[in-house]
């Protein structure tokens, strides 16, 4: 890689950019099947595709590919395929399951790489970094002389190609690297303008948040806001009280700013928690289980506190190390002390859960103590030590309370906090306590759901993703009633509607008459509308014949909507629809 060129005119010396940082960004192009291959042991001129979750925010193998080698998609393989359909373009493709840890643990390496070049940087995901660039530039020269320097320290150090791409602001920065480009100081806005407004997705850090990114921007497409400009163009304070802080978010990457720099390696710590292993920790798990007493400490001062944080700075301590030291961020040696920064998003995402930053002190404690961390003067075994102290720092913390919730789906910080509180109930009275609705399969609305104790995966309801002859159709119904609620279905005349074996009505339905039980009135509405019947008859080739119904819906003139069955003659209410 040639390791940057400039995009458009003008100098670098050129005015302000509004107050936006010029931040150099390394990428490492399709990084999951780089790590991969790396894994694996294969060679990296394999055809190879990542299968995984369609979202791509989860770990494990799936079906869906959601990384391609460029060897791979040279011969027709494209992101979202189906297994079958890769393989149909390329029989000898290799197809690897998604994992994040071994995604950020073997990219522990390029990030050391780069440490070279450059005195501080942030990992914002797995195949992405952020630096600095100001001082860095001045140093080398020039910002194309940094992006040549990263480029040929990662490439001697790791093997792995990469492009660097130099801006004002994070958005800028991102797609300047996925083109090897410099941007011109001042230059960010004219080119981000153009754009989709989708790409803003390659500028989000956690997984967590590239579905709600994606949503946003696929509704500010059919509102017409087709480019970035589009949306840059709008009144602040219009997106930020129609789309709370993630249009905020969105509106500033596109305008070319940065909603804050890349960290450098001294910081203030805001609010920080730390623990010495005794013994020190040379195994991945051990150290796991301190970081998740830590992540759960950080995570209630920040809850306590009404915060959220930006950054997450991870610290570790090797066994004979002085925190009072010159070496840090160096190799996981005798004596070595170890710290990297990650961005989490907190405006797109709405703040990290303690399982998150549980994932990514675990994915970097791997990096650090694994066979694919760092190698001191190219010797083929790593040159590791036992952790004797991890410490973890909340960095940019910003009141909670800032984060406003869209006006499409639930609010994420609600959702966490029921479950919490599901949580404590369930503790208290047990588990089979607090109950879930889990869908199954089954024809019926009623066979088709069952109830789980919350926070559990059943495992053992019926698969809804085989066919079900004879179910009802689409939509189903929005609610179940306790008990089904007798019922009669009357004609014009005033007559009991009857289906016979045939399926022939007796007469048209006029009017839905309901009881609430023994000793209650009736209920009484007339139908606007009807379809059906529909008849279901399940095991009947069995020795009781089995259970034969027929279900009807009718909407009545009160605005209610029925699911009706008739069973042995009698009609009866199983279900209702919003």
């Amino acid at each position: 890689m040639a390791g940057g060129k400039e995009a458009g005119g003008g100098l670098l010396g050129a005015a302000s950019s509004g107050g936006a940082s010029r931040t150099a960004v390394l990428w490492v192009p399709d990084w999951p099947v780089v790590a991969a291959l790396a894994g694996a042991g294969l060679d990296a001129h394999v055809p190879a595709a990542v299968l995984g979750a369609r979202s791509g925010g989860g770990s494990g193998a799936g079906h869906t590919v959601v990384a391609v080698s460029a060897v791979a998609r040279a011969q027709g393989v494209r992101r979202g395929m189906r297994r079958r359909q890769a393989q149909e373009r390329c029989p000898e493709v290799a197809l690897l399951a998604a994992d994040d840890a071994r995604d950020a643990r073997e990219f522990e390496p390029v990030a050391l790489a780069a440490e070279t070049v450059v005195a501080g940087l942030e990992v914002a995901r797995p195949g992405l970094l952020l630096l600095p660039a100001g001082g860095a530039a001045r140093y080398h020269g020039s910002e194309l002389a940094l992006a040549q320097a990263l480029v040929g320290a990662v490439a001697a150090r790791t093997g792995h190609e990469s492009q660097v791409g130099v801006a004002d602001g994070l958005l800028a920065a991102v797609l300047a690297a996925r083109e090897d480009a410099v941007v011109p100081l001042g230059g960010s806005a004219a080119f981000l303008a153009d754009r989709p407004v989708g790409e803003l997705v390659h500028a989000v850090c956690d997984p967590a948040g590239v579905a709600a990114v994606r949503e946003a921007a696929g509704l500010w497409w059919r509102l017409g806001l087709r480019t970035l400009g589009d949306l840059a163009a709008l009144p602040a304070a219009s997106v930020q009280a129609r789309f709370g802080d993630l249009g905020a978010w969105a509106q500033r990457l596109a305008r070319g700013e940065d909603l804050r720099p890349p960290a450098r390696r001294r910081v203030e710590e805001d609010l920080a928690v730390a623990e010495e292993l005794d013994p020190p920790a040379l195994r991945v798990d051990v150290a796991t289980f301190a970081a998740r007493r830590l992540a759960t400490a950080l995570h209630d001062l920040l809850a306590t506190r009404g915060l959220a944080c930006g950054r997450l700075r991870i610290t570790a301590r090797t066994a004979g190390a002085d925190l009072g030291g010159d070496d840090v961020g160096g190799e996981a040696g005798e004596g070595a002390v170890l710290e990297r920064v990650w961005r989490t998003d907190d405006a797109a995402a709405g703040g990290m859960s303690a399982a998150r930053i549980t994932d990514r002190v675990r994915w970097q404690l791997e990096g650090w103590l694994t066979a694919t961390s760092a190698r001191r003067g190219g010797e083929a075994d790593p040159v590791v030590a036992p952790i004797a102290y991890l410490a973890l720092a909340a960095e940019d913390v910003v009141p909670a309370t800032t984060h406003q919730p869209g006006l499409w789906g639930a609010d994420a910080g609600e959702g966490e906090r029921a479950r919490r509180a599901l949580g404590r109930v369930q503790g208290l009275l047990g588990g089979h306590a607090v109950l879930t609705v889990e869908l199954q399969g089954g024809r019926g609305p009623r066979d088709r759901v069952r109830l789980v104790p919350f926070g559990t995966e059943g495992g053992a309801g019926r698969d809804p993703g085989l066919p079900w002859p004879g179910a009802l159709p689409s939509p189903a119904p929005a609610g179940l009633p306790d008990e089904p609620v007798p019922a009669r279905v009357l004609d014009a005349a005033g007559r009991d509607v009857v289906v016979d074996a045939r399926l022939a009505m007796s007469g048209e339905p006029a009017a839905v008459a309901c009881t609430g039980g023994a000793g209650r009135a009736q209920d009484m509405a007339a139908v606007t509308g009807w379809a059906g019947p529909w008849p279901l008859a399940e095991r009947w080739w069995s020795a009781d014949g089995g259970a034969r119904r027929v279900y009807l819906q009718a909407v009545l003139d009160d605005g209610r909507a029925l699911l009706l069955a008739q069973s042995g003659g009698r009609w009866q209410v199983e279900a209702f629809y919003d």
